[in-house]
């Protein structure tokens, strides 16, 4: 009754891309790094060393699910380790199954990994969102007899964004509420300070406007900050990403997944946030404010006006993006976590070692893990 497809080649996922779409659209949570075009970019710019395995799980001859995941060979405590996991590489929170039915996926995606090759010596299943995945990753391992380990991979900043604008400032202690009013009317009442929103419709739809310019003035911004000291080599300025960040740009604007955030002194462009977007939920990429700036406060009044005018669209969760989870309390509604389920092949022994670490040493448990209601909080 059920079948999967192993697709090892990208040229060859051209000719699901509808199938794609129309599962993508059924996804549970699901984002622009889960299409097919920001996969082909990447794997264009990073799929050098890794070894892709999209697999495409069908039911009665009609496709339910997808499922991409590449092996690539990382650096651990044991050793270098070939792992199979899924190809986000950490430009997003969540990643996971395509379709609506992830159970169904999941279960037939670990038998195919049990009858096919194995040319990995780990598999781990990072960047779930639990209310996505509804425990549908570790049932099928456990099925299988792949007992997992669940560990949490990161936190993330979620601000849950209500109806109306006070509603949410509701939600903040006094003080905090006060400081936001303070911060957005002092602001505002500078002369020439402007806030704009760019979000252009699909390319279907008629639009699919990247606004370079716009983007470009990003760039530069970033350049003159903190990030044009970073060593991760992420920013929207890093040499070693910029390729790669600007082609993902033009298809999120033709997708309609772009959203960008951008303050002006005077025309000047001073603070900027740059996300995506997809079905009223707002993941943000990067930020980053002129530090001549900083005096006025003008990282808080970027981040407070961003929720203001997704509010006023009609948005429904704004994600903050990595890291700096210190400088988000102010805004964040609750810390969801970013999960991860790991297999660690037996007869492969930096594999098991790796396992007497992370079970022993770390204390990652190989149950369940706990209903979201209790792990976003």
């Amino acid at each position: 009754m059920f079948h999967t497809v192993e697709i090892n080649r990208i040229e060859e996922l051209e000719s699901y891309r509808l199938t794609w779409h129309h599962l993508l659209a059924q996804t549970r949570y699901a984002s622009f790094f889960q299409t097919f075009e920001w996969l082909r970019i990447y794997w264009r710019h990073f799929g050098e060393g890794q070894r892709l395995r999209t697999l495409i799980v069908y039911r009665g001859g009609e496709p339910i699910g997808i499922v991409p995941l590449v092996v690539r060979t990382e650096s651990t405590r044991a050793g270098n380790v070939r792992t199979l996991t899924y190809p986000l590489h950490g430009w997003g929170s969540f990643y996971g199954s395509i379709g609506r039915e992830p159970g169904s996926t999941m279960h037939s995606v670990v038998r195919h990994l049990q009858t096919s090759r194995r040319d990995w010596d780990l598999l781990d299943l990072r960047w779930q969102r639990l209310d996505a995945d509804l425990n549908h990753t570790p049932r099928a391992l456990r099925a299988a007899d792949w007992s997992p380990l669940c560990g949490e991979w990161s936190r993330v900043a979620m601000v849950d964004l209500p109806g109306d604008w006070d509603e949410y400032l509701a939600t903040r202690g006094t003080k905090i509420r006060g400081e936001i009013r303070r911060n957005l009317r002092r602001v505002e009442e500078q002369p020439g300070v402007t806030f704009e929103r760019i979000r252009p419709a699909s390319a279907a739809e008629g639009d699919g406007d990247p606004h370079l310019a716009e983007y470009d003035e990003c760039v530069e911004l970033a350049r003159r900050t903190w990030q044009a000291a970073s060593v991760d080599g992420t920013t929207l300025s890093h040499p070693s990403v910029a390729g790669f960040l600007r082609e993902t740009h033009v298809a999120a604007a033709r997708a309609g997944a772009l959203d960008m955030a951008l303050v002006r002194h005077h025309g000047r462009l001073v603070a900027f946030g740059y996300n995506y977007h997809h079905d009223g939920r707002v993941g943000g990429i990067r930020m980053g404010y002129d530090p001549d700036y900083r005096p006025m406060g003008m990282g808080n009044y970027l981040y407070a006006a961003s929720l203001r005018d997704s509010i006023e669209r009609g948005d429904t969760e704004f994600d903050l993006g990595p890291g700096g989870l210190e400088h988000k309390q102010t805004w964040l509604t609750r810390l969801v976590p970013s999960l991860r389920f790991t297999h660690y092949a037996a007869i492969s022994p930096r594999a098991q070692l790796l396992w007497l670490k992370h079970r022993l040493l770390d204390g990652r448990r190989p149950t369940f893990p706990t209903r979201p209601s209790q792990l976003a909080v």
